[in-house]
């Protein structure tokens, strides 16, 4: 298991125009050739958008992008015509395949923050497509088949415990409150990459939400 915290995150975004991006992976201009990705996961983005701020229209290929706001909304425009609003609780998947062009702004009157992840395909290619489920619930996972890869969302109670999936990658991004685990207490903004995952469990020390990502490979 390895411990990434919050403040080892590669910054990113623009401050002038509203836009803050905290990078888990090698990104844009942060090269790092020891962090390109664990598992599928080749980016985990926490990204924060104040006020009529966002990213103008720019393209994708061959990628599973799977958003999950923490608070505000945020506004999906895409290629395809698709135009939505993610709020909290809701799981959103753009699978870019062969090329698509969207649009992700925060049109509303309060800061945005959301998590956003891209996995690298089994297979390159095919038709885009586009996928929203609002206020998933728990332990419903959410599966990315054209990734192998599973995200299970956990809201624990302070003193709760959640069984973490035996699997060959698991990835934990910690989105609010602190959570113990093994003998590692990890904050919000902190990751923990985790291979040959069998028998782990996380401990919420205070009431905490995670990100849990279940990958074959």
């Amino acid at each position: 298991m390895d411990v990434w915290r919050a403040d080892e995150r590669y910054r990113g975004g623009d401050i002038e125009a509203g836009i803050e991006s905290l990078h888990a992976f090698s990104f844009g201009p942060h090269y790092d050739p020891d962090n390109l990705r664990f598992g599928a996961l080749i980016a985990c983005n926490e990204e924060r958008l104040r006020p009529g701020a966002g990213f103008d229209e720019h393209p994708h290929s061959h990628t599973e992008i799977v958003t999950w706001v923490v608070e505000g909304e945020l506004t999906h425009r895409d290629s395809t015509g698709r135009e939505t609003v993610v709020r909290a609780g809701d799981v959103q998947r753009l699978s870019a395949a062969g090329g698509v062009r969207h649009v992700e702004r925060n049109d509303g009157s309060t800061p945005l923050t959301f998590v956003q992840m891209w996995l690298a395909p089994l297979r390159p290619g095919g038709e885009p497509s586009y996928e929203i489920v609002r206020g998933i619930a728990d332990p419903t996972p959410f599966a990315v088949p054209e990734a192998a890869a599973l995200l299970h969302v956990r809201r624990l109670a302070a003193g709760e415990r959640t069984a973490l999936p035996d699997a060959a990658h698991v990835y934990v991004h910690v989105v609010r409150g602190e959570v113990g685990l093994d003998e590692d207490e990890l904050a919000p903004g902190d990751a923990a990459r985790i291979t040959g995952a069998k028998g782990l469990q996380a401990t919420a020390v205070t009431e905490a939400e995670l990100l849990v990502w279940e990958m074959a490979s």
